[in-house]
């Protein structure tokens, strides 16, 4: 087909490669999706892919998490469509910034830690439709972000303020390099206000430290192309400002979404139109709920299902065996939760999801649940040292 005046962006998100689902390795379900990303680009004569961050599951990838990435990265290239990529929480900044010239060969400009724009936080791109700006700002940890003795000196409501002026800040001057002749885009890996969560991001660096007004984002943007939330929306703000969510369904809060990626089309000086474009879903996550008297009917219609399963089962006692039982006939089920009824009743709260462990709040839950109660310098003291531990993973 035809080119057109309209500039036409992808925006994808959070592929989290090497992501494990208790000891599943997810990885070929997400290769499966970029390679139909890959041939919705070529079809469609694309101009440019934006990957607005978590391009891995944790900050040192497998190689074979690497490879998909960048294979991704040089399909592309071939197809003479550039690409921009921001790091997430979930990557290593430096291990990206460190990769970002050998990247560029491939027709990557990559960032992994944010920068004015006049220390290279603007990409500027020549495609077949005109000029593109992007204001690009990875994920910017509060942590590195404010100085040292800030966070030693002042509260947490002064770091909080700070973070976000901060924050604010960055984009504001990554706009004033926005240009008249170009399509203007934004791309962030970060929390704004108003956004629905899936419950499977990470708990901490999702928080109220974290969760930014969408005023702080410029009203100039043409588009707005968010990560770390994994769900897709709209958020509601002066800017089209849209999360791309997730690629694959990465956990049971996640169940029943449809995942895919923005289509942009934009041209200078008006607002962009998106289209959300669904992929399919190689392996669906589904939680079944049942009576153990009804297990083996469930298990039955259950035999033959394509995704992954977690059983939850009322019970009256603790059972022995029960996993193996489940996955004798179902062993896609990778998660067997028994739930003990409660007086005859409803049963017992499921057991909590350790995927979405807030290392803070299970600190002060800890001395709480003893009767014990912490001063505000204590809890600021773990946070700091939680937060150091973290970072340096990255």
């Amino acid at each position: 087909m035809g080119k057109t005046q309209n500039m036409r962006l992808i925006h994808t998100s959070d592929w989290h490669l090497g992501r494990k689902l208790k000891g599943v390795d997810r990885t070929p379900e997400i290769a499966l999706a970029l390679e139909e990303i890959l041939k919705y680009a070529q079809e469609f004569e694309v101009d440019a892919v934006l990957v607005a961050g978590d391009i891995f599951d944790v900050p040192n990838p497998t190689t074979e998490s690497e490879r998909i990435a960048y294979e991704f990265f040089y399909k592309l290239n071939q197809l003479s469509i550039p690409s921009v990529a921001i790091a997430g929480n979930h990557d290593s900044a430096n291990r990206i910034d460190s990769l970002a010239h050998l990247l560029s060969l491939a027709g990557v400009r990559a960032l992994g830690r944010p920068r004015i724009a006049e220390e290279g936080g603007v990409v500027n791109i020549d495609t077949a439709n005109g000029k593109l700006c992007v204001g690009a700002m990875p994920f910017a940890s509060e942590r590195r972000l404010l100085a040292a003795e800030d966070v030693w000196n002042k509260d947490a409501v002064e770091q909080r303020n700070d973070y976000k002026t901060l924050v604010t800040y960055v984009l504001q001057d990554l706009a004033t390099a926005f240009k008249t002749d170009a399509v203007n885009v934004m791309m962030a890996h970060m929390t704004v206000d108003g956004a629905k969560f899936t419950g499977s991001e990470a708990a901490f660096y999702s928080g109220a430290v974290y969760s930014l007004s969408g005023q702080s984002i410029p009203s100039e943007c043409q588009y707005v192309g968010l990560g770390h939330i994994h769900r897709p929306q709209q958020i509601a703000n002066a800017a089209p400002t849209y999360y791309a969510g997730s690629l694959i369904q990465v956990d049971f809060g996640e169940v029943g979404e449809e995942k895919g990626f923005n289509l942009i089309e934009v041209e200078v000086g008006r607002p962009a139109k998106v289209q959300f474009q669904p992929l399919a879903c190689q392996k669906p996550l589904k939680r079944v709920e049942c009576h153990i008297d009804q297990l083996d009917e469930q298990l039955e219609l259950h035999r033959d299902y394509v995704g992954y399963l977690k059983f939850a089962i009322a019970v009256d006692t603790p059972p022995i065996g029960l996993a193996d039982r489940v996955r004798k006939v179902c062993p896609q089920a990778v998660m067997v939760e028994p739930k003990l009824i409660v007086n005859d009743a409803a049963p017992a709260p499921e057991a909590k999801d350790y995927d979405r462990f807030d290392a803070i709040a299970e600190f002060q839950k800890f001395y709480s649940d003893r009767e014990k109660n912490l001063s505000p310098d204590v809890i600021e003291a773990f946070k700091n040292l939680y937060m150091e531990f973290s970072d340096a993973s990255n």
